[in-house]
């Protein structure tokens, strides 16, 4: 989450500084970017092309409700 975090904000603000903040040092922050997504992040990621793909196909008619 804190890596995220940074990944997330780094072109508003240096790294290093918000490394600092999340308390993480830069040298992990660096290794986090360095490694390969997991098996779940992977699957997460396909199962939101497919919905993504069935709201393309739908014209929109999906929608969340309550937003």
């Amino acid at each position: 989450m804190r890596f995220a975090f940074v990944e997330k904000h780094r072109n508003q603000l240096p790294v290093n500084r918000l490394c600092q903040i999340m308390n993480v040092s830069p040298r992990s922050y660096r290794a986090y970017r360095s490694r390969p997504m997991s098996r779940r992040q992977r699957k997460e990621l396909i199962v939101l092309a497919h919905i993504r793909e069935q709201f393309r196909l739908s014209l929109g008619s999906y929608a969340l409700h309550g937003s």
